[in-house]
C-alpha cells in the first residue's frame, strides 16, 4: 500500500532583486515545491497573492513602492490563510517584530541554505511557526516596547485580548511559550505529556484567535505575562 504524497506547497516569491528570486525559485522547484509567481515590489506581491492564492509567500522586508511590512498587512488582511515568511538580511531587522505582530509566520535570512529554505516553506505550510525560541525572544525583547520601530511602519495597535478566557494552566503555558520554551520543554517543565501540552497550546490559540506560536509569543509580551529581561529557559 503506497503512502499518499504530501501536498505540494504553492509559493510566491517577492523580492526586488531578480537574482534572489531566481535562486530561490530554482532551489524550491528542484525540491518539488511549486513556485506559482514572483513579484519585484510590495504592490506586485499583494496583487500576485490575491490573484494566485498561494499557500506561502516569501516576502522581502525592504522593497520599493511598498515595503514588505505593508505588503504583509494587506496580504494577511485579504488572504488570511496565506502563510507569510519575511526575508531579511539581518536577524534583528527592526521590521521583523512588527511583521510577527501582524501575523507573519516567521522569517528567514537571505543567506539561508537550500535545504533550510525548502524545509521552512513546508514547515509553515503545515501551520507551524518558523522561529527558533532564542531568536523569537531576542526580537520580542528588543522591540516589545516599540523602541527603534520606524515611524512610518503601518503597525496595527496591539490587540489586548481577554486573558480571562484562559484557565490558570493555559496562562502558565502561554507565559512559558513567551519565554521561548518548545512543546517538549513545556512538557518537562510542567510534568505533562507532550500530547497534553499540544492540547493546551491549541486551546490557547483558539480562545485568543492566534494564528501560531509567533503571535502567542508577541501577545505574551504585549499583555505583560512576560517582561523583557524575564528569565528564559
Amino acid at each position: 500500500m503506497t503512502t499518499p504524497a504530501e501536498p505540494t506547497p504553492r509559493v510566491v516569491i517577492a523580492d526586488d532583486q531578480e537574482l534572489v528570486r531566481t535562486g530561490f525559485r530554482l532551489i524550491l522547484t528542484a525540491r518539488g515545491i511549486h513556485v506559482v509567481g514572483e513579484a519585484a515590489d510590495g504592490t506586485e506581491a499583494v496583487a500576485a497573492v490575491r490573484r494566485l492564492r498561494p499557500d506561502v509567500v516569501l516576502l522581502d522586508i525592504r522593497m520599493p513602492v511598498m515595503d514588505g511590512l505593508e505588503a504583509a498587512r494587506r496580504i494577511l488582511g485579504h488572504v488570511p490563510d496565506c502563510r507569510v515568511i519575511m526575508l531579511t538580511t539581518f536577524d534583528l531587522d527592526q521590521y521583523v517584530y512588527a511583521a510577527l505582530a501582524l501575523g507573519a509566520s516567521g522569517f528567514l535570512l537571505k543567506d539561508v541554505t537550500p535545504a533550510h529554505l525548502a524545509a521552512a516553506v513546508r514547515l509553515v505550510d503545515t501551520g507551524d511557526a518558523l522561529l527558533a525560541p532564542s531568536i523569537t525572544r531576542r526580537l520580542v525583547e528588543r522591540f516589545a516596547s516599540g523602541a527603534s520601530m520606524p515611524a512610518r511602519s503601518p503597525v496595527a495597535p496591539a490587540v489586548h485580548r481577554d486573558l480571562a478566557a484562559l484557565t490558570p494552566r493555559e496562562r502558565e503555558v502561554l507565559t512559558l511559550m513567551g519565554r521561548g520554551l518548545s512543546n517538549s520543554e513545556l512538557a518537562h517543565e510542567l510534568t505533562l505529556s507532550e500530547a497534553t501540552v499540544k492540547t493546551h497550546v491549541a486551546r490557547i490559540f483558539a480562545k485568543l484567535t492566534l494564528r501560531d506560536r509567533a503571535q502567542a509569543v508577541v501577545l505574551a509580551y504585549e499583555t505583560g505575562l512576560v517582561s523583557p529581561g524575564a528569565p528564559g529557559r
